[in-house]
C-alpha cells in the first residue's frame, strides 16, 4: 500500500461523518454520552465474562445499519490496532492455566477465557469510537466534549493534534516524492537515508509551528475553538439516549444470552 493511499484514508472515517441519516443527525453530545456509557458498561465485566459480553454486539451492528456505516471499513480499522489488545492477552492462556467447567463435561483453561474477554471487549469500545468518528467527526466530538464541561485546553489539544496529522503528511509527502525523484535503484533506501529523512521533517516540522503559531496569535487566538454549527438536544436525542441505557441496563442486569440460549435450545 502506498504512501499517497494511506494518506487519504486517515480522514474517509471524517467524510463519512457527512453523511444525513438518522445517526448523523443527532446532536453530538448524545452520541458521545451514548458511547461512554456504552463503553463503560462493557469494561466493568469481569476477566472472565465472555457470554454476557455476545449481547452488546447490538449496539455497534445497529449503528452500523442506521447510519449507512460500511462494515469492511470498521473491520479493517480495528484490525490496525488489534495487535495491541491480541499483545496484552496473548500470555495469558500460559500463566493462567487453571481449568474452567463450562459444562459438566466441557473445561476450559481461565486463561483463554480472560484472553477471549479482553478481545471482545476490545472489539465492542473500539468498533464504538470508530461509529462515533464515522458518525459525528473528530472536531464535531471535541466540540461536544467542551460543551459537556471537558476543559477548553484539552479539547483544543486534541483539535491541533488531529488538524495537524494530516499538515505533517502533507509535508512528509513532499520529502519522499523528493527523495524517489532525486534516487536510483538502492541508493534511496537504508537507515542513514531513513534517518535523515526523519531529521529533515523534524526540521520542516518546528519551521511549520512557529508559523502557524504566529499566524494564530495575529488573528486573535484566544485558546478556545470556535464553531459556527449550532446544536441543540432535542426529543430525537432523548429518545436515542433513553435507548440506550435501556439496552445498556437489561443486558447488564439480566443474562440475555442465557435466555436467548434457552430459547433456542428448546
Amino acid at each position: 500500500m502506498t504512501f499517497d493511499k494511506e494518506y487519504f484514508n486517515i480522514g474517509y472515517l471524517d467524510r463519512l461523518s457527512y453523511g444525513d441519516t438518522v445517526i448523523h443527525r443527532l446532536d453530538p453530545r448524545s452520541k458521545v454520552i451514548a458511547t461512554m456509557i456504552f463503553v463503560i458498561t462493557v469494561i466493568s465485566y469481569g476477566k472472565y465474562q465472555v457470554i454476557p459480553l455476545i449481547p452488546f454486539l447490538l449496539f455497534p451492528v445497529l449503528l452500523m445499519t442506521l447510519s449507512d456505516t460500511p462494515v469492511m471499513l470498521i473491520v479493517k480499522k480495528m484490525l490496525v490496532v488489534s495487535p495491541f489488545a491480541v499483545f496484552i492477552g496473548v500470555f495469558n492462556p500460559v500463566f493462567d492455566n487453571r481449568a474452567v467447567a463450562l459444562s459438566d463435561t466441557v473445561y476450559i483453561s481461565a486463561g483463554w477465557l480472560s484472553f477471549l474477554s479482553i478481545l471482545i471487549k476490545f472489539a465492542l469500545t473500539i468498533s464504538a469510537a470508530l461509529l462515533l468518528i464515522a458518525t459525528t467527526s473528530f472536531p464535531g466530538v471535541c466540540n461536544a466534549l467542551r460543551r459537556l464541561g471537558v476543559p477548553s485546553l484539552f479539547t483544543s489539544q486534541l483539535l491541533f493534534l488531529y488538524r495537524y496529522i494530516f499538515v505533517l503528511m502533507e509535508e512528509a509527502m513532499r520529502i519522499v516524492r523528493a527523495k524517489d525523484l532525486k534516487s536510483f535503484g538502492s541508493r534511496g533506501t537504508g537507515v542513514k537515508v531513513f534517518a535523515g529523512l526523519i531529521g529533515v521533517l523534524f526540521i520542516r516540522t518546528i519551521e511549520r509551528a512557529s508559523r502557524i503559531y504566529n499566524a494564530m496569535l495575529s488573528r486573535g487566538f484566544d485558546g478556545k475553538m470556535k464553531t459556527m454549527k449550532k446544536s441543540r438536544l432535542g426529543v430525537a436525542d432523548a429518545a436515542f439516549l433513553a435507548a440506550v441505557l435501556l439496552m445498556v441496563y437489561l443486558f447488564r442486569a439480566y443474562d440475555i444470552a442465557g435466555f436467548l440460549g434457552g430459547i433456542i435450545k428448546y
